[in-house]
């Protein structure tokens, strides 16, 4: 490939495996040399004094400030050239540490001092030259589109290769005696750090880039790096939660081993709760980075590890279940750290460093972490040798000398969250809304199907775990949801449709809908309309009423009708004009029906015409129940309609009956119609179902109707001619007169 030609994405993806590859071997390097537990207790297994560990481990990243000089140079080289020369250089000297014993028993401890100081310094300053190269090489071979799935990725991968290696180091520790455990482990890390160079190899991009600028130009980019508000603020952010984080991460084996007693061994277990918190959570926290945004789950990292000084302070010292709890613990911090890496890492390579400055940002940013991680070591050992003496107990918080450290990771993670917050992100949701999404509908639903969705093999296995994303109720599944409904497989999206009609409304759901209501496909336009009904949300109510004009009948009528379960009572007048000339069936029983559920009583003449010319029972019946509707309690009609399909004659006659008892009490002069009344409830419960309607037409005819308001007296009165003309052969009328004496007389 060319000096400056750009990668394309397959050549990006093709490097995955090796990248993942190699930063695995490279965490067993880590853990068994200078950045796990392992090397703060071989530290204090040679002797070393809290502010002597403090100052070696602030070696560390204080050379990360040397990436401010030599950053063009290191474009100009070749990120990749560099990272390889620079890291196996630094393995390499990392081997000089399997020397430290022979110096200490011969020269001694503050022999051993400045040998190991000269050795990290060495390795710090290679580390800090190839970390210069590391960062923008990254950002150039992992696409922004899936940086979180691809960090999640890697952080399963080495998460697992980290739990292969603290097991190995615990069971070390326990069985070997002096220092040959520690000797051992660093031997075997030096192997695996140059396995991970050599991997890392095969890692494209990377290479020279042709010198166009001067050295003044370089030092304008600098400062335009340093005049990026956004950038700054990320800086200082991240400084104040490194200084509330790093140091409590250093010296928390030596606080396990001290404090709460546990041996060597099982201190470099607990990273294992660490490691499975991070296992656990990486896919989730890399999935809602790429989907939610970097900052979201940034800060809720940051939040979740704000807890985390108060299990310490509370934790059972010198006890059987410490080691448990202490597990426990430490799980919630790798959930935490998880968290707080991939969204801190994902806003800086996505959101904060321009591309075609990233040398220059990222060299200010090695700089600034590593000038602060090295003043936070020296901080955190300084801190712990002048609070030596703090004892006591305050309610359920042990006092020990730890307690600083404790209160600065208590305290200082809020000030770094409200200054990152402050960093401008398009389309990042806010912390309160992404916490809400985890806690509407059902999470874990969702979650469970999201995975069955991109894993279903056939179109019958997608229809169903469409249907059940709907079913979660839950935001999770949105994406999903909108991705099915553009599916090439028209049951999908029709499922789809149906699943969102039944999750929570969502406003990308409702536009996704408005544009299938809109479409060329009538069968999917007319689901689309009832879902948007059927979703309930006023949003719905302007795509529908484009609807309304849509140039098939049948998605008009779908439209009338949801925007009647809407509530749109706007929409009155238009059905009425409409239903007075339109002249086709299906249309004026639709805009009858959306009448009655807005309760327009001014079209109640209209629907008693379209009821008595209607021929199919089941459009009869929902006009009845249309007008039953307008009048009230429409769990009675339908309660009423079920009892009078088991037994007509039984049911209508129970009914008639605490009717005559309502009337014997309003109007007993009135002995007529009671009379009549009574007629008809010996013919229906003899189930003399003809005798017994044309009884009951003659009794609402000589029933007094004056007192009763709204659209009762034309009902009753229409049901009194039609169930004279037509008998019981049409049982709605019987059905219909039963509701209105219900609601009117006796409600």
């Amino acid at each position: 490939m060319a000096k400056n030609q750009e990668l394309t994405n397959v050549e990006k993806l093709r490097g995955f495996p090796w990248s993942i590859a190699s930063n695995a071997a490279n965490t067993i390097f880590v853990q068994f040399t200078f950045f796990g537990s392992v090397f703060v207790l071989f530290l204090s297994a040679l002797g070393l004094s809290k502010s002597e560990v403090g100052f070696l481990l602030s070696l560390l990243p204080f050379t990360g400030v040397i990436a401010l000089f030599i950053a063009p140079a290191v474009e100009r080289y070749g990120y990749k050239r560099v990272y390889l020369t620079f890291f196996g250089t630094r393995d390499f000297v990392a081997a000089f540490l399997l020397l430290t014993p022979w110096v200490l028993s011969n020269f001694g401890q503050q022999a051993a001092l400045l040998f190991v100081s000269v050795i990290v310094a060495a390795f710090s300053l290679l580390r800090s030259v190839g970390m210069t190269a590391s960062f923008p090489w990254i950002q150039e071979y992992v696409p922004n589109a899936v940086r979180g799935k691809y960090t999640a990725t890697n952080n399963i991968f080495t998460t697992i290769t980290a739990f292969v290696a603290v097991m190995t180091a615990g069971y070390a520790l326990r069985l070997a005696t002096g220092f040959f455990g520690y000797i051992f482990l660093i031997g075997i890390g030096v192997i695996f750090g140059f396995i991970s160079v050599w991997l890392a190899s095969f890692i494209p991009g990377g290479a020279p880039k042709e010198r166009r600028r001067t050295q003044t130009a370089e030092r304008r980019d600098l400062w335009q790096a340093v005049g990026d508000g956004d950038f700054r603020r990320y800086l200082v952010g991240v400084g104040i939660f490194t200084l509330a984080t790093v140091p409590l991460a250093s010296f928390l084996p030596l606080f396990m081993q001290e404090q709460v007693g546990l041996n060597p061994g099982a201190v470099v277990w607990l990273q294992i709760g660490s490691l499975g918190g991070g296992l656990i959570a990486s896919p989730l926290w890399g999935w809602a980075a790429d989907r939610y945004g970097s900052k979201p789950v940034m800060l809720m990292g940051i939040f979740l590890r704000i807890t985390l000084p108060l299990f310490w302070m509370v934790m059972p010292r010198h006890s059987a279940v410490s080691l448990a709890v202490a597990l426990a613990t430490f799980a919630l911090q790798g959930l935490a750290d998880i968290g707080w890496g991939i969204g801190s890492a994902r806003l800086l390579y996505v959101n904060v460093v321009p591309p075609a400055q990233r040398a220059d940002y990222m060299a200010l940013y090695s700089a600034w972490t590593g000038v602060v991680g090295g003043i936070s070591q020296l901080i955190g050992g300084r801190v712990l040798e002048a609070s030596q003496d703090v004892t006591g107990q305050f309610l359920v918080f042990t006092l020990d000398p730890y307690l600083p450290l404790f209160l600065m990771g208590l305290i200082l993670p809020v000030g770094g969250a409200l200054v990152l917050q402050s960093i401008r992100v398009e389309s990042d949701v806010t912390v309160g809304e992404f916490a809400g999404i985890f806690l509407r509908g059902n999470p874990f639903l969702a979650m469970t199907s999201l995975v069955r969705y991109h894993l279903a093999r056939d179109e019958q296995a997608t229809v169903q775990v469409t249907a059940r994303l709907g079913q979660a109720k839950s935001p999770l599944a949105v994406e999903e949801l909108l991705e099915a409904l553009c599916d090439p497989r028209f049951n999908v999206r029709f499922e789809a449709i149906q699943a969102i009609a039944h999750s929570a409304p969502d406003e990308r759901l409702i536009n996704a809908l408005a544009d299938i209501l809109n479409g060329p496909e009538p069968a999917l336009s007319v689901m689309a309309a009832w879902a948007l009904g059927r979703l309930g949300d006023e949003r719905a109510i302007k795509p529908l009423r484009t609807g309304l004009h849509a140039s098939y009948r049948s998605v008009q009528a779908h439209s009338s009708r949801a925007l009647a379960t809407l509530g749109d009572h706007d929409l009155i007048p238009i059905l009425l004009e409409r239903l007075a000339i339109e002249g086709d069936y299906g249309l004026r029983v639709a805009y009858a029906s959306a009448l009655g559920r807005l309760d327009a009583e001014e079209a109640t003449s209209q629907i008693l015409g379209i009821l008595r010319t209607s021929r199919e029972e089941i459009t009869r019946l929902e006009l009845a129940f249309t007008l039953a509707r307008m009048l009230g309690d429409e769990h009675h009609f339908v309660r009423l309609l079920r009892q009078l399909r088991a037994d007509a004659g039984t049911a209508t006659a129970q009914e008639l009956a605490a009717l005559k008892k309502k009337l014997e009490k309003l109007s007993p002069e009135d002995s007529a119609v009671v009379t009549l009344l009574e007629e008809g409830i010996d013919a229906f419960a003899r189930d003399q179902i003809a005798r017994g309607t044309a009884v009951l037409s003659q009794f609402l005819h000589q029933l007094p109707c004056n007192t009763i308001k709204g659209a009762c007296p034309a009902i009753l009165d229409e049901c009194a001619h039609r169930l004279a003309q037509y008998g019981a052969s049409r049982p709605e009328y019987v059905l219909l007169t039963l509701h209105a004496l219900q609601v009117c007389l006796l409600g």
